[in-house]
């Protein structure tokens, strides 16, 4: 569990969500948005909510585990709180760059002094999490079986009673179908969620498989948070950027020997921490060996990194484990590398998260990447969903090329995604003044 301090904390009480917003635009560090506002109050009043709640004590683990409870459980998935006396949860969803996290994130950081047990989490990892724990849960209840959903949500009520998720999203079938159970168990136990999402509950997994299994989440979604639209207009991300120099195309010597001497830089700043040779990161009860590395930079080719079966967990612990991370190599990916495309994006997806610091060399621009063109053959008409989604994410056909080798909806916004998050990871504030 990660958390994160106040900004501008007074000496015995973090400022309010409406405090620091305020202070914020009054240090020029955002810029006052009157929708932007009527939202922060939505934050300010679960807020204030929270400084006289009292979470209800937790069943104990022995009593959650034995039989007898667990057998009326089915009935009951937890001892149930009343909905009256638990705050009602905040579920605001917008397009990328409505400042879904920072609004998440001013509200946790100024979390009442009485909230001692918190989490703030990307949903996708927070998933990771809950299905190790659900392996964990299955393998101690043994032969005799059970539903592992109770312990998993009671463990995670004792760690958090406010929980809050980033980007909520839901493509994969074995989270649709935990997903209800789950957040049914935590608002039972009395957990406050506040959750950000893309999407308007009702369009969650939309075309997903055995999506009719999903709807009482979606309901349980409306019924008992707050549902709000973030999008006014603003996009925090097409505020203008001046682009550091951490993108290097195409695949030449002097490219390759300027990446190399940046990497040499970085890595010999401290002598007591020298580069490694295959560098052994657990996974899972697995080895990745990263290729070179020091204890915070380390320098993969991208067949290293995209070439094998790694997965979304294997990304995450790369770049929690080294603040910067290079990539070698990059091809151009078409129908025919579209498993390394996906892997890349979901790559890129795990650096943004952890705020990793990102140098590529590839073999066309990097926002290219993904473009099904053949070199030379002249663009290519787009389709009017990508065109929505690009329209949306503030994208221009020169940054992305022609059309995508991605078709499906939640494909196309993932790809899109990544190109803007490229784009945002290469100015001069991610990189922080890396030239």
């Amino acid at each position: 569990m990660h958390e994160k301090k106040p900004i501008g904390s007074a000496p015995h009480d973090p400022a309010t969500p409406l405090q620091q917003y305020h202070k914020l635009i009054a240090g020029g560090t955002l810029h006052g948005d009157h929708h932007q506002t009527r939202i922060i109050q939505k934050l300010q009043y679960l807020h204030d909510q929270l400084i006289n709640y009292n979470p209800p004590s937790i069943p104990d683990t022995a009593l959650s585990d034995s039989f007898i409870y667990r057998l009326f459980s089915r009935e009951t998935p937890a001892a149930a709180v009343p909905s009256g006396r638990v705050p009602k949860g905040l579920y605001l969803y917008g397009d990328v760059g409505t400042g879904k996290t920072m609004l998440m994130d001013l509200f946790y950081q100024t979390l009442p002094q009485s909230i001692k047990r918190k989490r703030r989490v990307h949903f996708h990892a927070f998933m990771i999490d809950v299905h190790k724990r659900v392996h964990a849960a299955k393998t101690a209840m043994g032969v005799n079986g059970g539903d592992p959903i109770l312990p998993v949500a009671r463990d995670l009520a004792n760690d958090a009673c406010v929980l809050c998720f980033d980007e909520l999203q839901v493509t994969d079938i074995a989270d649709a179908m935990i997903l209800r159970r789950l957040l049914e168990s935590l608002l039972n136990f009395g957990v406050v969620c506040v959750i950000t999402s893309n999407r308007h509950p009702d369009d969650l997994y939309k075309n997903g498989i055995q999506r009719s299994s999903f709807i009482p989440a979606i309901d349980l979604l409306k019924s008992r948070f707050e549902v709000t639209d973030l999008d006014s207009g603003t996009d925090y991300r097409r505020m203008p950027r001046a682009l550091s120099r951490v993108y290097y195309h195409p695949l030449n010597s002097s490219n390759a020997l300027e990446i190399s001497k940046i990497f040499t830089s970085l890595a010999s700043s401290d002598p007591s921490d020298p580069v490694v040779p295959n560098r052994p990161l657990k996974i899972w009860g697995r080895t990745l060996y990263v290729p070179e590395s020091t204890s915070k930079i380390a320098k993969f080719e991208f067949q290293d990194l995209c070439g094998k079966p790694l997965s979304a967990a294997d990304y995450l612990e790369v770049t929690k484990t080294f603040g910067t991370v290079f990539v070698l190599n990059v091809p151009k990916m078409g129908l025919d590398k579209k498993d390394l495309a996906r892997r890349f994006i979901t790559f890129i997806d795990a650096c943004y998260e952890s705020k990793t610091k990102l140098f590529v060399t590839s073999e066309v621009p990097i926002f290219h990447v993904f473009s099904d063109n053949e070199l030379g053959s002249g663009p290519k008409p787009i389709s009017d969903h990508m065109r929505s989604v690009m329209d949306d994410l503030g994208l221009s056909d020169q940054i992305v090329g022609g059309s995508a080798i991605f078709t499906g909806e939640e494909e196309v916004f993932a790809f899109a995604r990544a190109c803007s998050r490229l784009v945002e990871m290469g100015s001069k504030e991610w990189a922080g003044g890396v030239s």
